[in-house]
């Protein structure tokens, strides 16, 4: 997809990756649509970039109901950059009951729900792109990390069916898969985890793990859009772990190959 002139809706864009996404994809010729909590934040970037500001609070159902349609009121959305997400990270009893209803809601329910509000509008146009953006923790069953790794795991799945669902028509997929992206809060605050901060220095040791600059993340989550790529791995030396959780999936895929269900 050419990004000149084409609206970019970003999720959880009034800091870390989310922000630096949305000055890439303003670098990149797209008008920007920016969604968070912060309020202030948000609007001070949506004005230097020449965006709009759409402050919500993606844990409130209330407030997701119809969020597509409010945006779009100002103009048809291109690309949907399901971006938002919640880290928290801890052993499973000592996390409280709305923790976890807010770690699902964002990471998970909030983006199938924006998926549904958007794709009506995409294929009535002839054409859209959806990202994902997920986490190699997605892929394995890391100590500390049950409720976040996986709320990813199923994004991940999600994301595999719903390019099942859109084969054929005119609206495409990445799935990014990123382990910990610098400079971020988010990293800093995982590590702060006993469990995880003691699995990503096995990983370090076995040089099976090297941090992501933000830099080289948010350049091949723009250039996958452009050339419709289905998925972004980093840092590719983890990509072999990916690979083999989205063999099951590729396996199903190959053997459905001829049926069609366009008729929905």
């Amino acid at each position: 997809m050419e990004l000149a002139g084409k609206r970019v809706l970003i999720t959880g864009a009034s800091r870390g990756i989310g922000h630096a996404l949305a000055e890439r994809f303003a670098a990149a010729g797209a008008r920007v649509a920016l969604v968070a909590r912060s309020e202030a934040a948000l609007k001070e970037l949506a004005d230097r970039l020449g965006g709009t500001a759409y402050p919500c609070d993606l844990c409130d159902p209330e407030q997701v109901a119809g969020l597509i349609g409010r945006i779009e009121a100002d103009g048809p959305i291109d690309v949907l950059v399901n971006n938002a997400g919640v880290d928290k990270a801890g052993f499973i009893t000592d996390v409280a009951a709305t923790d976890i209803e807010t770690l699902y809601r964002v990471n998970l329910i909030t983006p199938v729900e924006l998926c549904r509000q958007v794709i009506p509008g995409m294929l009535e146009r002839g054409r859209g792109h959806i990202v994902v953006m997920s986490s190699m923790a997605g892929v394995g069953p890391y100590p500390g990390y049950t409720m976040y790794a996986s709320s990813k795991a199923a994004l991940n799945h999600f994301t595999a069916c719903l390019r099942a669902d859109l084969k054929g028509k005119p609206v495409g997929t990445t799935l990014v898969e990123v382990a910990f992206v610098v400079p971020t809060e988010m990293a800093e605050n995982v590590k702060a985890n006993p469990g995880i901060r003691k699995a990503a220095e096995r990983f370090y040791t076995l040089h099976t793990l090297v941090d992501v600059p933000m830099a080289k993340l948010t350049g091949a989550v723009v250039d996958a859009v452009r050339r419709d790529r289905r998925h972004v791995r980093l840092p590719r030396r983890l990509a072999p772990l990916s690979l083999i959780g989205e063999a099951p999936r590729r396996s199903v895929e190959m053997l459905l190959t001829g049926v069609d269900w366009s008729e929905h």
